[in-house]
């Protein structure tokens, strides 16, 4: 039973799909762990949040004070702050001004 041209073109189609995303998917996630590897020979530490991330983390903790994760997550925030502050290259994108709004929890 032959496949028909449709079929085999589907197949194709398909296979460099997924190989396609999958090859992107890995140099890019592995460009990203080289420059944080880079970062950590330059300096001890890096930061651990996106602004996005960091800004929606601090909503978590001030809407969820009484949550049992909120100490954790408060301390986690600090800390990122923390780094922000004492390291001068970041993995995100911060700007100085943002760097210098923050405030620890």
């Amino acid at each position: 039973m032959a496949l028909t041209g449709p079929v085999l073109g589907m197949l194709a189609f398909t296979l460099l799909t997924f190989w396609g995303i999958a090859s992107w998917a890995l140099v890019r996630t592995l460009r990203q762990e080289g420059r944080k590897v880079e970062l950590l020979e330059h300096q001890d530490r890096i930061d651990t949040y996106s602004p996005q991330a960091l800004a929606e983390l601090r909503e978590w903790v001030e809407d969820n004070p009484d949550d049992p994760l909120a100490d954790q997550a408060r301390r986690q925030y600090n800390e990122c702050v923390d780094v922000l502050e004492e390291t001068d290259r970041h993995f995100y994108d911060w700007s100085r001004e943002e760097i210098e709004s923050l405030d620890r929890l």
